[in-house]
């Protein structure tokens, strides 16, 4: 397996666009020590979408969102769950209904939480055979897209992405944030309860701990979007990382991490325009995070990027939010 360690990146020139143009030149990163991820490069070539790494039972595993058309049918997209050790992949399961997909696991269950449009229905398995699901956020006037979900203080913590109401969403896409004692009924945090209005904030990933709640969110820059991270104790008032973004368009996002992808899929890399980190979600397993995170064009077609932290999910966290110096 190849490996980069790239505790700090450097400036790098983006790969030619969809267009044929560069985009520019990304500036170099904040150079104060900064957690180090390793990017070990693609794994999956598109039409897989936003997936999660999950672990369930002592396994790791990916849960996919596929954009594909299902047995023949109409385009519809589906989920499955794939082994990582073997590559073993679960039947289709939400055909047609896992828009935006997310996978979360607690316990002996996995749940996967996707959009409905204007709301989010939850899927749930103990076995990655039979499903159950319901809704769980039904939302009239608002457009919601990704979803995280975390436990914070023995209750589940819901992220979603919307672009409207106006009035809540601001310039879109902005984080809203839900609470449940039960995965079935779920109660909507005031309006205040946001990141953020001003800007292009697209958030992918919740996760919680010592008191804060960390969202790990798409920032769009003049030319490129790249993944960041801010925190806050109460979802009102958010403190943003100094040490600038977590992800960013990468050289090395187009590294062969799997040998089984084919020479046209290898070809399809090499020439795809990248100007995006996105989408980006972790599990720890095996004494380290694990990263998933979809690189491309931001357009119409991407990849799936692979990457790893060789530490604790505390010492991530709290890695990017260093003691304030007097």
């Amino acid at each position: 397996m190849t490996r980069s360690l790239t505790g700090y990146v450097v400036a790098v020139v983006l790969a030619s666009s969809a267009q044929g143009e560069a985009p520019g030149v990304v500036p170099a990163e904040n150079s104060e020590p900064r957690p180090r991820i390793e990017r070990l490069g693609t794994v999956v070539a598109w039409p897989i979408g936003e997936c999660t790494p999950i672990v369930f039972k002592g396994r790791l595993y990916r849960y996919e969102w596929v954009h594909h058309v299902f047995r023949g049918e109409k385009p519809r997209d589906y989920s499955r769950i794939v082994e990582e050790q073997t590559g073993k992949a679960t039947a289709p399961f939400a055909v047609g209904a896992s828009a935006f997909g997310s996978a979360f696991v607690d316990g002996d269950t996995v749940y996967v939480t996707a959009s409905t449009g204007r709301g989010v229905r939850v899927f749930a398995t103990k076995d990655l055979k039979h499903w159950d699901s319901w809704i769980a956020l039904d939302l009239p006037g608002f457009g919601i897209f990704n979803t995280s979900v975390c436990k914070a203080e023995g209750k589940y913590v819901m992220m979603f992405e919307i672009d409207k109401p106006k009035e809540q969403a601001g310039v879109r896409f902005t984080a809203r944030f839900a609470f449940s004692e039960d995965m079935h009924h779920w109660e909507v945090t005031p309006p205040e309860c946001v990141y953020a209005k001003d800007r292009y904030t697209a958030p992918h990933c919740l996760r919680y701990a010592d008191g804060y709640y960390y969202n790990f969110y798409l920032e769009a820059c003049p030319g490129w979007y790249e993944t960041r991270v801010a925190r806050s104790k109460d979802l009102i008032h958010w403190e943003s990382s100094p040490l600038g973004p977590v992800f960013r368009p990468s050289d090395e996002d187009k590294k062969i991490a799997n040998p089984n992808l084919t020479e046209a899929q290898r070809r399809r890399i090499a020439n795809l325009g990248n100007v995006n980190n996105s989408d980006m979600d972790f599990c720890e397993y095996d004494g380290q995070l694990v990263f998933l995170y979809c690189w491309g064009n931001q357009t119409d077609e991407g990849n799936l990027g692979k990457a790893v932290y060789r530490g604790t999910l505390a010492q991530f966290l709290k890695g990017w939010f260093p003691p304030k110096q007097r």
